[in-house]
């Protein structure tokens, strides 16, 4: 782990103590967790104390945990950690608790020249809900409003919580897990009436798997099991014994 990671950690770790703590992420990376009471008191001592001074918010999203760790077929790299096309709905979840939506704030220290990465867990899982950290970084403004159109997170504070990229008339949240893919409603504009209307949606939905699996010849168990020093028989060719 690089040395400037292992020292913001001791510096955040000197200042905030218990009120956070890290979590996994890449070796040159430092991410550190909240507890969702401590968010706003944790956010103005990382912008203010000078070991810190992490002044600017460079992004905040949401992010839904509904079926982190599930797959409906396996991958040898992504079905333990949640990275997985598919979902099993029947599997077990990899989080403890009823943890489902987390907001995710990237800092950056002019300062120091360092990045850090906040997370919080909002509290609910009809209506999520996180204090809004527009009073100690004023940039959080338009995120938490993506978050909030996106995901359906509410944030306690914020000065005018409204849709910022869905339309109008937009039902539901489109970046959550149980979203549907076709959506709930259709919009298209009626030459009578001479105005946009909204409908039900009438697109079939459909499941998005793999139809086709091809076998790779690379992997012919006859090109591996023959005795050193002969030449593998080429799978397919006559002579080759296939099982």
């Amino acid at each position: 782990m690089p040395a400037y990671i292992e020292d913001l950690a001791v510096r955040v770790t000197a200042v905030l103590g218990e009120r956070v703590r890290r979590y996994g992420s890449l070796a040159d990376e430092f991410a550190i967790e909240v507890a969702s009471e401590h968010l706003l008191e944790v956010a103005g001592i990382l912008r203010d104390e000078p070991q810190l001074r992490f002044e600017m918010l460079m992004d905040l999203s949401g992010v839904d945990y509904l079926d982190y760790g599930r797959a409906e077929w396996r991958t040898d790299s992504a079905t333990a950690t949640g990275f997985s096309r598919g979902v099993n709905r029947a599997a077990p979840h990899t989080l403890a608790g009823d943890k489902r939506y987390a907001v995710v704030s990237q800092l950056l220290s002019i300062t120091h020249n360092q990045r850090l990465r906040l997370r919080v867990w909002a509290a609910g899982v009809e209506d999520p809900m996180v204090d809004s950290l527009t009073g100690i970084w004023a940039s959080a403004e338009w995120f938490e409003r993506e978050a909030f159109d996106l995901f359906g997170i509410l944030f306690r504070g914020h000065p005018d919580l409204r849709r910022i990229l869905t339309d109008y008339g937009f039902i539901g949240h489109p970046f959550r897990k149980d979203f549907p893919l076709i959506g709930n409603v259709e919009v298209r504009y009626d030459p009578q009436l001479k105005r946009v209307v909204y409908e039900p949606v009438s697109i079939e939905p459909r499941t998005l798997v793999p139809r086709v699996i091809r076998h790779d010849n690379r992997y012919d168990p006859v090109l591996h099991d023959h005795p050193p020093g002969e030449r593998a028989p080429v799978p397919g060719a006559p002579g080759a014994d296939h099982a």
